[in-house]
């Protein structure tokens, strides 16, 4: 696994400068193989992600930023990726979190317990206690989703999409389940989320022109 040092200084949401375009092999990669979305009648973004990672801390105001400026034809969600038993209890967490309903409240203190205050949050206690105080989850609710089946399905999901989009690190983007962007030194002063703006514009004039195609038989 390769993580990116210092990457809030190297990524920017600023709309890339016109004109400006990015190639396939340098910025972004394409899938052998595309991925199919949750909702095809939207332009797909994911993150593949993992609390534990410290780079993915980093990105997280930058990444919110962008979500929140987002039209309604760009469908986000995250993937908590699985590569070791404690990135897999995490995953277990982040979609608890979502069955749970309390996403929202508990992400982004997840981030900040485990890596600005040093929670272990490996031990259930301690997490049963943060869902309670931070999401309003009574402990016992919390404890019964967390180790349910329809939990461990997801995760095996989780692993299965990660598979899938050939993750070999994380923060990873993957636009529209065919083109990856590996946030990593290989890509140096790639301004990541520009390019996942470049990606979503492109695959919105395809369908455009598609579309127009279409109507005019």
């Amino acid at each position: 696994m390769r993580f990116l040092a210092g990457l809030v200084v190297a990524v920017s949401f600023c709309l890339p400068a016109a004109g400006e375009t990015f190639e396939e092999g340098t910025h972004y990669e394409l899938l052998p193989i595309s991925v199919e979305t949750r909702n095809p009648d939207a332009i797909e973004v994911v993150e593949v992600f993992s609390y534990v990672c410290v780079f993915c801390f980093n990105f997280e105001p930058l990444l919110q930023a962008w979500q929140a400026k987002q039209p309604d034809d760009v469908d986000f969600h995250r993937v908590p990726a699985v590569f070791s038993p404690t990135w897999e209890h995490f995953a277990k967490v982040y979609f608890s979190a979502e069955i749970l309903r309390v996403l929202d409240k508990v992400h982004y203190p997840l981030f900040e317990s485990l890596h600005l205050h040093g929670v272990d949050l490996r031990q259930t206690p301690l997490l049963a206690r943060f869902f309670r105080d931070v999401g309003g989850v009574d402990v016992k609710r919390f404890l019964g989703v967390l180790d349910s089946f329809s939990i461990h399905s997801r995760v095996q999901q989780a692993k299965a999409q990660a598979r899938m989009y050939r993750i070999t690190s994380v923060p990873t983007m993957i636009v529209d389940g065919t083109y990856s962007i590996e946030i990593s030194t290989d890509v140096e002063g790639t301004k990541v989320l520009e390019v996942v703006d470049f990606l979503v514009d492109q695959v919105r004039e395809r369908r455009r022109v598609a579309d127009e195609a279409q109507e005019g038989q």
